[in-house]
């Protein structure tokens, strides 16, 4: 009553109500100050119109003032809804920060209530409702009023309205983190650890997993047996991708375990470690690539590089390219004698007695004329036009 009627009153301060407790009624009055000169017309009244009240006021008496508005009985009753209103959204949000605040990042069920703003889901938990939004579950999904949904609870927010709900969600990489603790005792007892996680909610999701204790093997603790563990969390992402590997520290390793039983054919690691270029044989080149470039994106993710992929063909077609223009230089050094770094001199002395005794008449060669040569492979051709390639670059 007293927030509407102050609302109501314009121009007074210091408002009271008063409710006749038989009738009803309801009288609103304005205490002010009794003054010889008023300064402060909201506070002060002058004490010719003080006695017109009151003849038997003074200066610096209080005086009240009836300041009943028109119709206030319904303006009240409105202010009042509001408050209340107001109070029990205040009440409603205490509650669910209470009851969920501490469950964060776990997983809760529920059944759709109904489906808003599009694809927007309210999904009903017993005590509250909560709001599962259309961008926080994969595109893959569809969903009906009814339906059972699991996900994991994302956060719990203030509303526009001065209430608070929660948010869940399905495409979060915690939610498949959850639902393997939940699947896999040695992660709740925390023998398995998920050290990395990278995920394209709905295709799919790689994890990189370790274990404290040597007799353990963290992939297999979560693969289960014949597949058994893995198998119940693909079920509750609908199929999606899943692929598990070792964790490593060294970003070179954890990326071998990712791509296994991919074999890298070359790898390099920029100076400023932004990008790790690596080079398959073409026929590996879209499983490491993987469809709209998926893997090799999860792959970086995981690894915290991007991930530049080329094909074998390519990478010898520049390389080609590289050694035929090198070995073009007027560089006199190029004529001198060869020499390989690192190198078994038996592999040397096979090239000079072939002939390719000079780094340009190396370079001027390709892999397939190195491989005439007794004992040279062509992995062992690559090798060796590597090497006299990286002195000249």
């Amino acid at each position: 009553m007293l927030v509407a009627a102050r609302k109501s009153v314009k121009g007074l301060i210091n408002v009271s109500v008063e409710i006749e407790s038989k009738s009803g009624t309801i009288k609103v009055t304005a205490q002010k100050e009794v003054v010889d000169e008023v300064t402060i017309p909201e506070e002060e009244i002058l004490l010719e119109e003080a006695r017109e009240l009151n003849p038997d006021c003074e200066i610096g008496d209080w005086i009240d003032l009836e300041a009943t508005p028109h119709d206030f009985g319904r303006i009240a009753a409105q202010t009042a809804r509001q408050v209340i209103a107001q109070k029990l959204r205040s009440a409603e949000r205490d509650v669910i920060y209470e009851e969920y605040r501490h469950r964060i990042n776990e997983l809760i069920s529920g059944s759709v209530k109904r489906v808003v703003r599009g694809a927007t889901l309210i999904v009903d938990l017993g005590k509250v409702e909560a709001i599962l939004p259309d961008r926080f579950y994969p595109k893959t999904e569809r969903y009906n009023v009814g339906d059972r949904v699991q996900a994991l609870l994302f956060e719990v927010r203030d509303t526009d309205s001065g209430g608070a709900e929660v948010v869940l969600s399905r495409s979060h990489p915690e939610f498949v983190k959850q639902l393997f603790i939940q699947e896999v005792p040695e992660l709740e007892e925390a023998t398995v650890t998920i050290e990395r996680i990278a995920r394209d909610a709905g295709y799919r999701t790689k994890l990189a997993v370790s274990s404290s204790d040597f007799k353990v093997d963290p992939v297999g603790a979560c693969v289960g047996v014949r597949g058994t563990r893995v198998k119940n969390v693909i079920r509750e992402l609908e199929n999606e991708k899943i692929d598990i590997m070792p964790f490593s520290e060294d970003k070179v390793q954890l990326l071998q375990n990712a791509l296994s039983p991919v074999e890298i054919k070359k790898i390099n690691v920029n100076e400023d470690e932004s990008v790790i270029s690596i080079v398959v044989d073409d026929e590996n080149y879209p499983i490491v690539l993987g469809r709209r470039g998926i893997n090799a994106r999860l792959i970086g993710q995981l690894i915290g590089i991007e991930l530049d992929v080329q094909r074998m063909s390519e990478y010898q077609t520049a390389m080609n390219i590289q050694r035929s223009q090198i070995a073009l230089l007027d560089d006199p050094t190029l004529d001198e004698g060869l020499e390989l770094v690192g190198m078994s001199p038996l592999i040397l002395e096979s090239l000079v007695s072939a002939g390719y005794d000079t780094p340009r008449k190396v370079l001027s060669a390709s892999s397939n004329d190195l491989t005439t040569i007794p004992e040279i492979s062509e992995e062992m051709a690559e090798k060796i036009l590597d090497n006299v390639r990286q002195k000249r670059i």
